[in-house]
């Protein structure tokens, strides 16, 4: 039976927390679609970077069109940043975008439970936790529901939006009505570690790392094969660099621990790269060099 009767409105206030990689790029398509946000990070270091950061992504987006209408990065009021958590309280949805383990998230969202009233969403940005393990630790599992935005949120047009077996109607259909207002595609898809994408695409890296470190073919020619015979657009390296080293060693644990599947365990050298912060375009190095930090 659904027991989220809660009739509210559009989403007109909407904060995230976390400021890191996804978090600025949520934000960034978030305000160049229109719509103001609050960032909320409790790292003074993390929070004081990230009002560049957003902006810089925003000028990019504007650059590649892909905002409805041009839009200043700077314009005020429409970014609010603060260490705050007490922030969420007033919010009409919350975006948890926080660093991909279970232990932090599951903490997370029961702060936001306890700050929020019912039927506001909790949305979860994971890549593969399933959403019901993390909807046990509120107090309304009906109101958490998955989003699994890929990086960068602000030019990837689609969202696997993961409904959770106690996710209410209501949730789900004003996440729709949200994600439609930034101008996002929406494909559902019911929990399971790793949902579609991941379970899909984070293999295929993990293979081709596997490849890499054999000494089977160097980067570029496996990025190139699957490019030029197989139809990938960048690559499966390239992409890993896209995502994130760290981040797919942590999304691909989750998997190999929630199936069973020891294939999934994240090989050595994805393991050997994030020990030694070679973490990608976000880094400036990763399979590829980037000779700077990159958006």
């Amino acid at each position: 039976m659904d027991t989220n009767t809660d009739a509210r409105g559009p989403v007109d206030r909407l904060v995230i927390v976390g400021a890191g990689v996804m978090g600025t790029g949520i934000a960034a398509m978030v305000l160049g679609q229109g719509l103001p946000v609050v960032l909320v990070d409790q790292d003074a270091t993390v929070l004081g970077t990230a009002a560049d950061r957003v902006h810089r992504q925003i000028r990019h987006g504007n650059l590649l069109g892909a905002f409805s209408e041009p839009t200043d990065p700077t314009g005020p009021g429409d970014l609010v940043l603060t260490q705050d958590l007490e922030a969420v309280s007033g919010a009409s949805a919350v975006i948890e975008a926080i660093v991909e383990e279970a232990a932090a998230k599951t903490k997370l969202l029961t702060e936001l439970s306890d700050r929020v009233p019912p039927g506001t969403p909790l949305i979860t940005n994971t890549s593969g936790i399933p959403v019901d393990e993390l909807a046990d630790s509120t107090a309304r599992p009906e109101d958490v529901i998955g989003t699994h935005f890929m990086n960068p949120a602000y030019l990837i047009g689609m969202v696997e939006t993961v409904r959770g077996p106690r996710t209410s109607q209501v949730t789900l259909e004003r996440v729709s009505e949200l994600l439609g207002r930034l101008g996002r595609r929406v494909m559902v898809v019911q929990d399971s570690p790793g949902f579609v994408t991941s379970r899909l695409l984070h293999p295929l890296i993990n293979d081709a790392a596997r490849l890499v470190a054999a000494g089977t073919a160097p980067v570029e020619a496996v990025d190139q094969l699957m490019q030029g015979c197989l139809g990938h657009p960048t690559g499966p390296l390239r992409t890993a660099d896209l995502i994130g080293i760290d981040n797919l060693v942590d999304a691909l644990g989750v998997l190999a621990a929630r199936t069973g599947n020891p294939h999934y365990r994240p090989c050595e050298l994805l393991v050997e790269m994030a020990r030694a912060g070679r973490l990608g375009r976000k880094s400036g190095s990763g399979f590829y060099e980037y000779g700077e930090v990159a958006l």
